[in-house]
């Protein structure tokens, strides 16, 4: 498959998911905090990409105007030197794109940033709020803190119209056999979006 066809295709998939996506969203808002100029999620993390997510996140880079495309690359360089002077187990950074605490590339942006603030129902059905929610954000009125679980008692008094609930909208889950097989798309080379850019400048 050449990379045009490539990239056609998941943006196929991104318009399915995105569409799907937001009907949760829509379902749980009562308990959501994700509103532009938060920017939690984009802060202090790894946000993983496949390969086919990076080339589409550098199409959107590609539409920015030269002085932000400037900004970006600078910060790019800054995360790459600290990374390789970082001596810790788990490098973590704040992601270049984020500009005044907006996505400069937000219609381009990968899978694990579209899902990011919902519930997610891991594998073993264990279900995990986004960790905004210890920051007093998503679901956190909700949240016990000492049970790390949804508060039942805090539901009930709060009044709410839906319940909190947990999904299989989670990176792996979005980016599963099944979706590379409807989609005709490979979600390959999974791997912290700074690494893509630490080979390519290598």
């Amino acid at each position: 498959m050449n990379k045009i066809t490539h990239l056609r295709n998941y943006a196929i998939y991104l318009k399915f998911i995105q569409r799907e996506l937001d009907r949760l969203f829509e379902k749980q808002k009562e308990y959501l905090c994700c509103d532009k100029g938060c920017g939690k999620c984009c802060k202090g993390g790894q946000f993983h990409y496949s390969e086919i997510e990076f080339m589409y996140l550098l199409t959107g880079y590609m539409k920015l105007d030269n002085e932000t495309q400037i900004l970006i690359d600078d910060r790019i360089k800054k995360i790459i030197e600290d990374k390789k002077n970082f001596k810790g187990e788990t490098f973590k950074y704040d992601c270049p794109f984020l500009i005044d605490e907006a996505c400069s590339v937000y219609n381009y942006r990968g899978v694990i940033c579209r899902s990011f603030g919902l519930m997610i129902q891991d594998y073993t059905g264990k279900i995990n709020v986004p960790f905004c929610a210890y920051e007093g954000l998503s679901y956190s009125k909700v949240l016990d803190t000492k049970t790390n679980d949804i508060s039942e008692e805090k539901v009930t008094q709060g009044g709410y119209k839906e319940r909190p609930l947990g999904f299989n909208a989670g990176y792996h889950d979005l980016t599963s056999e099944e979706y590379e097989k409807n989609f005709n798309v490979k979600f390959e080379n999974k791997k912290p979006m700074i690494e893509w850019y630490d080979i390519s400048s290598e």
